[in-house]
């Protein structure tokens, strides 16, 4: 689906037509786009988005302060009464902070009123970047910065939500970088040949669970033929792939014992980087396997 508007005819609109048009990309903050409208025309997607920005950081503290509080809450009363923007709306909901159970429900009340009290404003985070365990892990941790760097911290998160929101909503040159890619391939290393139809499975590691993201089979190349992830940002978190190893000697001839020494091998790895490239191979024997990050 292509954007509602290309940058061509942002930079040709009226000022007050241009505002209107970007006026959602800030939470309940129309001004920041009014301001934006004066340093047309923009080159690239990406001059807009720091124009944008550099109006917010220019802007008073004491009128920053108040678009920080007009922010909603992480799976508060606000995101479970429905009255948020919509894009608040289907980006808490990606990540299912609309349905959290009773206990999940507690534990982000009393970490938002820990939070609130400390700096008055809300805990906010680009969720689409984020999974839920790397959330609450920030939750905690932000907790503890100074009220002046988690002022700071909070305005780079909000950087990071309206860039995904402007190239959802402007086509034009100089995209900034909103997406990464997961990747993988197989290596038989007892043959120096690439593992074809070796069944991979992609997890997503939680305190509490362990959810399937996807299941593919590798071509004959050794590789899949689309990415594990790609298209969005790679949320930060716990991730495992899981190799059915043993099956793909067993198809080979390869003699092996019974139960074989190695059947399903499970990497085990962590994302920090959401728009970085993150390449998890496998290299195997029936006796030995290794991994290293590639590109």
């Amino acid at each position: 689906m292509s954007a509602p508007f290309t940058l061509d005819q942002l930079n040709r609109l009226e000022a007050s037509a241009f505002a209107a048009a970007l006026g959602d990309i800030f939470e309940h903050a129309p001004w920041v786009a009014e301001a934006a409208a004066a340093g047309r025309p923009f080159a690239t997607v990406t001059d807009l988005h720091e124009a944008m920005l550099a109006a917010v950081k220019a802007a008073p503290q004491d009128k920053q302060l108040a678009f920080l509080r007009g922010h909603p809450e992480l799976g508060g009363k606000v995101a479970r009464a429905g009255a948020m923007t919509a894009d608040s709306v289907a980006e808490q909901g990606s990540l299912g902070l609309n349905r959290l159970s009773d206990a999940e429900v507690g534990r982000f009340e009393a970490l938002n009123a820990r939070y609130q009290a400390k700096f008055g404003f809300p805990f906010i985070i680009c969720v689409r970047r984020q999974t839920r365990d790397a959330i609450l892990a920030e939750f905690e941790r932000r907790t503890d910065l100074t009220p002046e760097g988690e002022f700071a911290a909070a305005l780079t998160e909000i950087g990071h939500i309206a860039r995904l929101r402007l190239v959802a909503k402007v086509d034009g040159p100089g995209q900034p970088r909103t997406t990464g890619r997961l990747s993988t391939h197989v290596l038989d290393t007892t043959s120096g040949k690439p593992a074809p139809g070796v069944r991979i499975r992609l997890f997503e590691l939680g305190a509490s669970a362990r959810g399937l993201i996807t299941e593919t089979i590798t071509n004959g190349d050794g590789r899949t033929d689309q990415p594990l992830i790609g298209g969005e940002p790679l949320r930060c978190g716990v991730y495992e792939l899981e190799f059915a190893i043993g099956d793909y000697f067993r198809r080979q001839g390869q003699p092996l014992a019974a139960p074989a020494f190695l059947d399903a091998v499970p990497l085990r790895f962590g994302i920090a980087e959401p728009e970085g490239h993150y390449h998890v191979p496998l290299l195997a024997t029936p006796w030995s396997y290794s991994t290293y990050r590639g590109s």
